[in-house]
């Protein structure tokens, strides 16, 4: 950068990306751990733009998984962020293609920020301590490097990569970056004074990134140029094309450019990060007692050291165990040992291969419109309990297999009944026969709650033929 030139704006990048296999069965594919108030009243989202919303320039760029966009869009909504562009992608391709992404859109218009590259599922303890070291990097970034933020590690954890520093203080040289240890060799980078724990997150021009990701991986940039140039616009959302994405080779960030570039630099920080990667680094971000029980919601534990318990609605009760997660979710409980919690995604892997819906979605589900909530079903029936926000509206639709009874438990429903359109208050109901197009919608200023109970052959989700839908499924 010339003495004359500007600084660059800085925008954050929040990836929102994630299977939500290592938190299940509070995180599912459906709804990951980025979504969940999981170390206080917020979600993991809402903290990490907030973490920096008085270091950005703009608004945030967020690239996402297509089926989280209403969650992305709502969460960051509720607490004052209007991103510039949520980026979607139709696939999963790691982080090398995400942050891609994100930099053609960031330079589409001609310009060159800073791009702030954060994923939105960490804890950051000290975020003053963080907003100081984004501060310090930005010279090294406006003049080229692609700036890492390593973390000083606090024991000799094997679950990290780690990053070699340069001699020196401040933003230095990358010398070497390196897998996961073992035990002993992890205690030798610790004792070195010379090795940081690699966080995922970045500091870079978007033109510098593209160019350096060229340089190494031409075929990944071709794919997302491809990809962007065919992507479909409406609202906030950047569609990415879905054929053009998924020929994408899937990278990470680290092989695909940071352990290639000879721009690479990085700045140790101490800053109480973690990447609350599992449910023993939960724990160890939680407040504990005086035997080190850690928990959420209504717990009673006797005789107990080193638990961690979660529960959203019922009363949970330990007794004499040690070193034990037990997480109560609507319909499903996992108990484990903290050091075996890595083989949760196990668990998940071997649920998805039967088939099973709680690998993916909760009881509860979230839906652009609202949510709804699977509270008893049998072999032809089901009853859900469905909340719509006010002003929203479920597509115009119909079932091939199924009827379905309505009744209002609280708010205004309009109800549109093939060519009929009803107005139904609380403790009135309507019924929709099989094969009958309809549409609910909520008119008014509260959410509408109602109570739905469907009959017939069959009652999956996919039973939907859809007329109209606002957005855009």
């Amino acid at each position: 950068m010339s003495p004359t030139q500007p600084p660059s704006q800085l925008v954050p990048v929040l990836l929102s990306g994630g299977s939500g296999t290592r938190l299940w069965p509070l995180s599912r594919e459906a709804y990951p751990k980025q979504f969940l108030p999981l170390v206080g009243e917020e979600s993991l989202l809402q903290e990490t733009w907030r973490r920096v919303a008085e270091l950005a320039d703009a608004a945030p760029l967020v690239v996402a998984n297509e089926e989280h966009r209403f969650m992305v869009a709502e969460q960051l909504r509720q607490v004052g962020a209007a991103p510039q562009a949520i980026v979607l992608e139709p696939v999963g391709r790691n982080t090398a293609p995400a942050i891609a992404a994100a930099a053609l859109q960031a330079t589409a218009a001609g310009d060159d920020p800073l791009l702030l590259v954060l994923p939105s599922d960490h804890v950051i303890a000290a975020a003053a301590a963080f907003r100081n070291a984004v501060q310090a990097a930005r010279k090294a970034a406006e003049d080229g490097a692609l700036v890492t933020f390593g973390i000083v590690p606090t024991g000799a954890e094997t679950g990290y990569g780690y990053i070699k520093a340069a001699p020196g203080q401040g933003v230095r040289a990358v010398e070497r970056f390196v897998e996961k240890p073992d035990a002993a060799t992890a205690q030798d980078y610790v004792a070195s004074g010379a090795y940081f724990w690699n966080s995922g997150m970045f500091l870079f021009r978007a033109s510098r990134y593209l160019q350096e990701l060229g340089r190494h991986r031409p075929d990944i940039l071709d794919a997302c140029r491809n990809a962007f140039a065919g992507a479909g616009r409406d609202a906030d959302f950047v569609r990415l094309e879905r054929q053009a994405f998924a020929a994408c080779p899937a990278d990470s960030i680290d092989y695909a450019v940071m352990e290639r570039t000879d721009a690479a630099a990085v700045l140790p920080v101490d800053v109480g990060w973690n990447d609350v990667g599992s449910w023993s680094a939960l724990w160890e971000t939680a407040e504990h007692d005086a035997d080190g029980n850690a928990r959420h919601g209504d717990v009673v534990a006797l005789e107990c050291r080193g638990t961690y318990t979660w529960t959203e609605r019922r009363l949970v009760a330990l007794i004499g165990l040690e070193d034990v997660v037990v997480v109560d979710t609507d319909d499903a409980v996992l108990v484990a040992h903290r050091d075996k919690v890595q083989r949760v995604k196990d668990v998940v892997a071997g649920l998805k291969r039967e088939g099973r819906g709680e690998a993916v979605l909760h009881r509860k589900v979230y839906r652009p419109w609202g949510a709804y909530d699977s509270i008893d079903m049998g072999e032809r029936f089901q009853v859900k309990r469905i909340t719509v926000s006010p002003g929203a509206a479920l597509s115009l639709q119909m079932h091939h297999h199924r009827a379905e009874h309505w009744i209002v438990v609280s708010g205004t429903a309009k109800v549109t009944r093939g060519d009929d359109v009803l107005l139904l208050s609380e403790n009135q109901s309507t019924y929709i026969p099989l094969g009958v197009k309809h549409r609910l919608e909520n008119p008014g200023k509260v959410p509408l709650e109602l109570i739905e109970v469907q009959s017939g052959s069959y009652l999956g989700e996919d039973d939907i033929v859809r007329f109209e839908d606002v957005y855009g499924r």
